[in-house]
């Protein structure tokens, strides 16, 4: 639902993020203030705080960035490009955190990437002919994809370390903190905002980053990162659909996105089925 819901605002993309991380980090807020789940911040070293700051960051620049793609570029294309990420968290996987794709596994995100390539094919070869409008869409959507597998690949180290609602509340704080500065710097007001805009803003808190954002942070605890953000690559099929159906936006998906959206969900299957 995010990217239709981002294609809906007429706010400034970066305004967009930084209402749907205030709004998440009010209902964060209670539960840490309930549970005194913040205590768990003293247990970090200066190391492990450095990581929840930069991976906060990189999550700013990804809404940023993946936000800005949405206006410039169709929903088809912005979502895919932005959920080649997985191929980013197995690289960084193999790296960072010394847990490597298994060959099944391998194959399954080869599979899921050859139709996410399917579904924005047409969309790559009507860019030129649209102008650098379309091409700078395309290269934000990919900015979103690196700096979200960062920030994914960050969970899965701290995860570790920190229960759900203290890492969300650290990392989610430091991403907002970031997005009001660069905000400040770009001049850029913050309100006053219509209710349509609240409406939507709350939206986007409630459902693509309190459920799905905070979801995959719950499931990174026991999930290697490259499984966990396999996951999202059936994105782009629901919302192409609700692209589809939302009079605002009617784009109507089109016969290669119905094949990409195959293998995708393919590549999803394949890739999880030995990681229960």
């Amino acid at each position: 639902m995010a990217a239709p819901l981002v294609r809906l605002s007429a706010a400034h993309p970066l305004v967009i993020a930084v209402w749907r991380l205030a709004f998440s980090l009010t209902l964060i807020a209670v539960v840490l203030a309930t549970t005194g789940g913040w205590r768990q911040w003293r247990t970090l070293d200066r190391r492990g705080v450095a990581v929840a700051l930069g991976a906060g960051a990189m999550l700013a620049l990804h809404f940023w960035s993946w936000n800005s793609s949405i206006g410039l570029t169709t929903v088809a294309a912005s979502v895919v490009l932005v959920n080649l990420q997985p191929a980013f968290v197995a690289a960084i996987s193999a790296v960072w955190l010394r847990e490597p794709p298994k060959a099944r596994q391998v194959v399954g995100i080869v599979v899921a990437m050859i139709g996410a390539f399917v579904v924005a094919a047409p969309d790559f070869g009507a860019a030129p002919a649209a102008g650098r409008r379309a091409l700078l869409g395309d290269a934000l959507a990919v900015i979103g994809a690196v700096t979200a597998a960062l920030y994914y690949s960050a969970g899965r180290r701290l995860r570790h370390t920190l229960d759900l609602w203290p890492y969300v509340g650290l990392v989610y704080g430091a991403c907002l903190a970031t997005l009001v500065s660069i905000a400040a710097v770009l001049r850029l007001p913050l309100l006053p905002q219509p209710p349509r805009e609240f409406a939507i803003f709350a939206a986007l808190a409630l459902g693509p980053m309190m459920l799905g954002h905070t979801g995959m942070n719950w499931a990174l605890k026991y999930l290697p990162a490259y499984v966990v953000n396999l996951t999202v690559l059936g994105e782009p099929v629901g919302a192409t659909i609700l692209a589809a159906l939302i009079p605002g936006i009617g784009e109507v998906p089109r016969a290669w996105t119905v094949a990409g959206g195959a293998l995708i969900l393919i590549g999803v299957v394949v890739t999880s089925a030995r990681s229960r």
